[in-house]
């Protein structure tokens, strides 16, 4: 059985089957597949840039594993966070709640190097405000760049290395829609997963994103960094896909069986935090997208055996272009972010590409 623990799923199969139980009627964009008419932007790609507007640009580090991912809106969109992890790094989300004055978010960020990759706001900002991009005030625009950090800094041996301005900067500026790069690149590149016991034998994780769109024209996507203390599980069917390895490094430990023997602790090789961002077309209020992004963290606990840990700073972000007419179900909405929100982190790990000493998937049978 072991050997199934990697293999490819169909989303469409098992996506389709899954929704249709609730009345929900849901079409899966092909990865790669034809685009004969221009019918929606969402036919072409299977990820967050099926979201008219919504571009995605990454940058990683050379020197070691680590890097930054820009999701930038270019009519803005409404925002919205909810962090459920102990251990977060993040900024600009207290204007993001509810009953504050900004609305609109022109960018979000994600970053590896702890805190220390904060820096990479100022390099967004500065591409923003080159272009005049931002919340406009009586003295020129001011963008609206929320953001998370994942830790890494352990992985690589240079832990006086992380992302920075210059990266935010780049990796803002080669923001594109299409196919985007996936695994081990920009937010993931230094991203590892299954810590309960200790780094030697945690695996490699990385960075996913996948699409989803209904009859209708709905279009909920998901991007998502995957650095968790927690095992990475397929919950289609509760398999491991990435996470704590067996002690001879070569199989895949049961994380409930992990769980249940209290293994759980805190420590320096185990601190972690995955973070990501949902991207929708339809219109909502941040009250609204408030509660979408609530529901999208269901995704984060099928799919991360635990989450949201006291080491883990797990955050996801809403960002709704609005550019979709038709009135959208909030619950529906959440539904979709938090089924997008799985198979991005499922999808992380397996195009991750594996480092010395923390084994990618597809090296795992």
């Amino acid at each position: 059985m072991r050997g199934q623990y990697n293999r490819g799923v169909s989303r469409t199969t098992q996506v389709l089957a899954a929704f249709a139980l609730v009345g929900i009627p849901l079409v899966v964009i092909a990865r790669q597949a034809p685009s004969p008419a221009p019918q929606t932007p969402a036919a072409a790609v299977n990820n967050v840039t099926a979201v008219p507007g919504i571009t995605v640009g990454q940058f990683t580090l050379t020197e070691r594993p680590t890097g930054c991912t820009v999701i930038l809106a270019a009519n803005g969109a409404t925002g919205a966070v909810d962090v459920r992890g102990g251990a977060p790094g993040t900024v600009e989300t207290d204007l993001l709640a509810p009953d504050n004055t900004v609305e609109r978010v022109n960018a979000v960020f994600l970053s590896g190097g702890s805190a220390h990759g904060l820096a990479v706001r100022t390099g967004i900002d500065k591409f923003l405000t080159d272009k005049k991009v931002g919340y406009k005030t009586g003295a020129g625009v001011v963008p609206i760049i929320p953001g998370a950090i994942l830790y890494d800094l352990g992985v690589g041996n240079r832990p006086d290395l992380w992302p920075d301005a210059d990266c935010g900067y780049k990796a803002a500026a080669s923001a594109k829609a299409g196919a985007i790069e996936e695994g081990s690149v920009g937010a993931g590149a230094g991203a590892t997963v299954g810590k309960m016991m200790g780094g030697g034998r945690a695996m490699k994780g990385g960075i996913g994103s996948v699409a989803l769109v209904t009859a209708d024209g709905l279009i909920v996507g998901a991007i998502v960094a995957v650095n968790a203390v927690g095992t990475v599980i397929d919950p289609r069917t509760a398999k491991p896909v990435a996470g704590v390895r067996t002690a001879d490094g070569r199989g895949l430990e049961d994380p409930f069986g992990l769980v249940r023997r209290g293994v759980l602790q805190s420590g320096p090789a185990r601190e972690a935090t995955t973070i990501g961002v949902v991207v929708t077309n339809a219109r909502l209020t941040k009250a609204q997208a408030q509660k979408a992004i609530e529901m999208a963290h269901d995704g984060m606990a099928r799919a991360i055996v635990p989450s949201h840990t006291p080491s883990d700073g797990d955050t996801l972000f809403m960002m709704a272009t609005g550019d979709r007419t038709a009135e959208s179900n909030v619950g529906t909405i959440g539904a979709l972010a938090a089924e997008a929100v799985a198979d991005a982190i499922v999808r992380a790990v397996r195009m991750a590409k594996g480092l010395p000493g923390y084994p990618a998937a597809s090296e795992i049978r």
